[in-house]
């Protein structure tokens, strides 16, 4: 008698197939019923506050009566779209910081075009984003005002504090890269980054693409972990088809993952090979325009936040800060997730934005 694989015994094997069976059954017929409106995404209410080219300055409705005086500005990543701080109703940063009585802002990127291939890093950050800020700071009749720099918009915001100190009174950054020569990070290895690395050929990409496609950019991120991003989420789908909220949950992830603008290819080409290639960050040889990047000119109060299990932007990449600014009033918390439960997982959403705001609550609110 040839006996059935791991052991199942014959009534179990049937057993099994048939829960399978039902459960595919379910989930078609779910999945049949589930209308696009359904997979909402960015829900929390927002006004547009600025627009220049593409770009646009939310800010979001306040929930509490009296919000603190000094606002925060979400700089998010130019990689994927920024609703994922706002992802859904029981998983949104946005929402959590907006409960907790914070004002808040963000910056959209959008989607560049054929024509913005020229746009640079002078643009986005000596630009677009001191241009924000100036309207932050306006409408509100201050001087400072708060920053959360997220992933690659971490980045930025460093760089922009290090530019304009004085319109910045504290600086949080969220799973950042700094030391992007780390041993450890996949995205650097991709890269080809660090020693005995064989450089990818960014200009080669950048004259052959102009701007590089946001498919492009998927492809890379989903190449550094293919077995668990690419198949092992989809056969675990199986588990939760019969359920309407999870399934909901998963679409709502991977209208987030496939929804990934193009990237200004001459930013491309300066963020890849300077920061990425060049490590130049921590060296203090970046220049965006012409002004050099001092991160010793970053003497405000700064939180970091990063993941334990981020193999995106390795924690080595993100708690290299302390070494190479100049403020003293520096704190780091850690998750035990990865690069992106930083905004899905409950447990964050419960605890991540508390921590903001206590933080900034505790270096006054004026």
């Amino acid at each position: 008698m040839v006996p059935f694989p791991f052991g199942l015994k014959p009534e179990e094997t049937l057993r099994q197939l048939i829960e399978l069976n039902r459960k595919v059954a379910t989930g078609i017929e779910s999945l049949s019923r589930i209308r696009h409106e359904d997979i909402r995404v960015g829900t929390a209410p927002k006004q547009e506050i600025h627009r220049e080219d593409n770009i646009v300055l939310y800010r979001y409705s306040p929930m509490v009566e009296q919000p603190f005086q000094v606002p925060i500005l979400i700089v998010y990543a130019l990689v994927n779209r920024p609703y994922m701080v706002d992802l859904q109703e029981d998983r949104s940063l946005v929402r959590n910081l907006l409960k907790l009585g914070m004002d808040v802002y963000l910056i959209d990127w959008g989607y560049p075009g054929r024509g913005d291939r020229w746009l640079t890093l002078d643009d986005y950050i000596n630009g677009y984003v001191n241009n924000c800020v100036d309207v932050v700071r306006q409408r509100h009749g201050i001087d400072k005002i708060n920053l959360l720099g997220i992933c690659q918009g971490g980045t930025f915001s460093l760089c922009y504090s290090a530019l304009y100190p004085e319109k910045v009174k504290n600086l949080i950054t969220m799973v950042t890269p700094v030391d992007f020569h780390v041993e450890e990070g996949l995205l650097n290895r991709w890269a080809g980054c660090g020693p005995g690395n064989e450089n990818m050929d960014v200009d080669l990409l950048v004259d052959a693409f102009g701007n590089i496609p946001g498919e492009f950019m998927n492809f890379g991120f989903l190449v550094l972990k293919p077995f668990q991003l690419g198949i092992r989420k989809y056969i675990e789908l199986i588990d939760i088809l019969d359920n309407r909220q999870k399934l909901l949950n998963f679409l709502r992830m991977e209208e987030w993952i496939f929804d990934s603008p193009d990237q200004a290819g001459e930013t491309y080409r300066q963020f890849m090979k300077d920061f990425y290639q060049g490590n130049k960050l921590i060296k203090g040889q970046v220049k965006i325009g012409n002004k050099p990047v001092d991160l010793r000119n970053v003497r405000m109060p700064v939180l970091n936040v990063y993941a334990e299990q981020d193999h995106l932007v390795p924690p080595a990449s993100s708690t290299a800060l302390e070494r190479y600014i100049g403020s003293k009033d520096y704190t780091a918390r850690s998750f035990p997730v990865g690069h992106i439960g930083m905004y899905v997982s409950g447990k964050v959403q419960q605890d991540l934005p508390p921590t903001i705001v206590t933080w900034i609550k505790e270096r006054g609110l004026l």
